[in-house]
């Protein structure tokens, strides 16, 4: 399985950060593997104690479903997608603020953000996967 390495996810963390002190948000950001492992992670400064295992929770959905997190609000009370989150142990938050992160056709991790808006979470998780020169589609 491909997987994100070290110095990407440390790109990826470094640019996020610089998007939410850009932005002024009290967040935290998770970059997890394509299983949902955490690689690394920060909490930013007044961020509250809640907001790094939302986030984590958030990449965790992205990176089951190689999709952005907010796309997979809709099907969230889906008796599968239930099962899922049960099975995760509440590891799972399917809603907006993370993105997958893809080389090419393969997904090799994801990125979540939590304590903003959830817009600014996901321009946040985002900014960091471009950074890095990946994409949040498969290509």
């Amino acid at each position: 399985m491909a997987s994100l390495t070290l110095a990407e996810a440390e790109t990826i963390l470094a640019a996020a950060k610089a998007k939410v002190q850009q932005m002024g948000a009290k967040m935290s950001i998770s970059v997890v593997d394509p299983r949902g492992d955490l690689l690394t992670m920060f909490r930013g400064d007044g961020a509250s104690w809640r907001t790094p295992p939302i986030s984590r929770a958030k990449a965790n959905s992205s990176a089951c479903f190689g999709r952005i997190s907010g796309e997979l609000t809709e099907n969230a009370l889906a008796p599968v997608f239930r099962g899922l989150m049960a099975m995760e142990g509440g590891h799972m938050i399917p809603g907006q603020g993370a993105v997958p992160a893809y080389r090419g056709s393969d997904l090799v991790g994801a990125v979540g953000g939590s304590g903003g808006t959830a817009q600014e979470d996901e321009d946040a998780s985002r900014a960091g996967v471009e950074a890095a020169g990946l994409s949040v589609t498969p290509s």
